[in-house]
């Protein structure tokens, strides 16, 4: 019972701190009663993130079960005459109660699959004294709200699936997710509703599953209108690699990591390099470092397709695969901070690609998108922990990586290889020092390193190469490098080829 009364508290507060002192128990008897339970179910339960303590799947499965049972438990401690008859089985409102059961068998026609409650069952005396709308009557309000609904019902019932407060909030499920992006890409929402599901969000932070459910509502919707050709769309790969590089403005790094999918795609993989478009200033400069390096710029996913066949590599800005999500990832000025859709556009994988090249600075982040890629059907993929904006790694400091080999997971760190660092010589910008190094009118030993070290992964990402052949692969990529051709423009035919937002 103790163990049943933690684990509620657990998720309901989110922290072992905040739960120990709902309970009023000391910090450490929380800790070794989460360990218990961690031991009991063979699950973490709640992992650490950058926003706090988040539930795992696993226990946000648990979480009404465990609501109801520990209510339950609550109200039989109590010892008061009125115990008895505010359990949910005797309760008016409770899951047993004649209303409860005529609601089921009224609404049951239009329940495609079982409705998940925001709030457990059972209320509370303060509910009742209150004059509060207990959480069973709400859940059944929510209930009301299903597949056939209007759309801005729908996503009003996601809002308050996620907003209803600590210890009664749930995240999304994955087809919920879907459901809500979906809504908001196809302009069917009011704009504060879109406004607070993105806040709120943010605020709370976002599972991998809902992660999962942004990406594949972005992907349905730019594969247009219709089942048969969205499901068509999702099953038809055009790439063997995919390559999200969403840079932040503020960003200085040089991005080497082009260089490096040049490389792979010299080695006969087709490489999707996707990122932002041309209203976005970083994306502006991506695109002219694509130009600048003969990787053809795609004005649509078509266009992507003919230039993967033709060169191997190509890149595609979102304004060009997904307009409406190009204008979602313009709302920073609005809120002075990334949202939701910054973060779920790194798990999008436009071309169907087998493989990722993703990267997250945070351990928190690395699982996620992890989890997230696994979720969207992507079995092999490497997150390394360099930066926030792109898979690229930073061969003189250790480098962790996070890998799906064939959909299952592993870890290991990339160690560091002694180099000095080469300032970039005033006469030359950023883009002209990044041009000379790759034709060799510059010599950067650094900067060749991460060139080399970022390929090496991507062909043991393609290839399912355990860790211990990452020096085979960074040989390979070696024997690339210097076969490389020092010319970056491409001929007069091919010019006429390349696709330009």
């Amino acid at each position: 019972m103790k163990l049943l009364i933690a684990l509620d508290a657990l998720l309901r507060e989110g922290s072992v701190s905040a739960a120990a002192a709902s309970l009023g128990m000391q910090v450490s008897a929380m800790s070794r009663m989460l360990a218990q339970l961690r031991e009991f179910y063979g699950d973490p339960l709640l992992e650490r993130t950058g926003q706090g303590m988040r539930p795992t799947p696993f226990a946000e499965a648990l979480r009404l079960k465990v609501r109801g049972l520990a209510n339950d438990a609550e109200l039989l401690l109590a010892r008061t005459p009125d115990s008895a008859s505010a359990l949910p089985w005797g309760s008016h409102h409770g899951p047993g109660s004649n209303s409860a059961r005529a609601f089921s068998r009224h609404h049951a026609p239009y329940q495609t699959q079982p409705q998940a409650t925001p709030l457990a069952p059972g209320s509370s005396a303060v509910d009742r004294l209150a004059g509060e709308p207990s959480p069973q009557m709400i859940a059944e309000r929510m209930a009301l709200i299903g597949h056939a609904s209007a759309p801005s019902q729908r996503l009003a019932k996601y809002i308050a699936s996620i907003a209803a407060g600590p210890g009664r909030t749930r995240p999304l499920t994955q087809e919920e997710a879907r459901d809500a992006l979906g809504i908001v890409l196809r302009a069917e929402a009011d704009p504060f509703q879109t406004g607070a599901l993105l806040a709120t969000m943010q605020f709370r932070g976002m599972t991998a599953v809902e992660l999962a459910g942004f990406a594949q509502a972005v992907q349905l919707h730019a594969a247009g209108p219709g089942t048969g050709e969205a499901a068509e769309a999702a099953e038809t790969a055009i790439a063997d690699l995919n390559w999200p590089a969403y840079l932040s403005p503020r960003l200085r790094t040089v991005p080497w990591f082009l260089h490096a999918a040049r490389l792979v795609a010299m080695a006969g993989h087709r490489v999707l390099v996707h990122g932002f478009g041309s209203n976005i200033a970083s994306g502006i400069l991506l695109q002219r470092a694509a130009e600048a390096a003969a990787i053809p710029v795609a004005d649509s996913l078509e266009g992507a397709r003919q230039a993967l066949a033709q060169k191997g590599i190509a890149y595609l800005p979102v304004t060009a695969y997904c307009p409406q999500l190009a204008g979602l990832l313009a709302l920073y000025p609005a809120f002075e901070m990334r949202t939701p859709v910054n973060t779920a556009v790194h798990v999008l994988n436009p071309g169907g690609a087998p493989a990722s090249m993703l990267g997250a600075a945070q351990t928190s982040g690395r699982e996620l998108f992890r989890t997230a890629a696994a979720l969207t059907g992507c079995l092999d993929a490497a997150v390394t922990g360099a930066n926030r904006d792109f898979a690229q790694v930073t061969p003189d400091r250790p480098t962790p990586v996070f890998r799906l080999t064939g959909g299952e997971e592993a870890r290991f760190t990339l160690p560091s290889t002694p180099a000095s660092r080469m300032p970039i010589p005033a006469a030359l910008t950023q883009q002209e020092y990044w041009l000379a190094v790759w034709t060799g009118a510059a010599r950067d030993e650094l900067a060749e390193a991460a060139i080399l070290k970022t390929a090496a992964l991507a062909l043991m990402t393609l290839r399912r190469a355990p860790e211990a052949e990452f020096s085979a692969c960074l040989e390979d990529a070696a024997t690339l490098w210097h076969n490389r051709p020092r010319q970056l423009r491409p001929a007069a035919a091919d010019a006429a080829s390349v696709r330009k937002p």
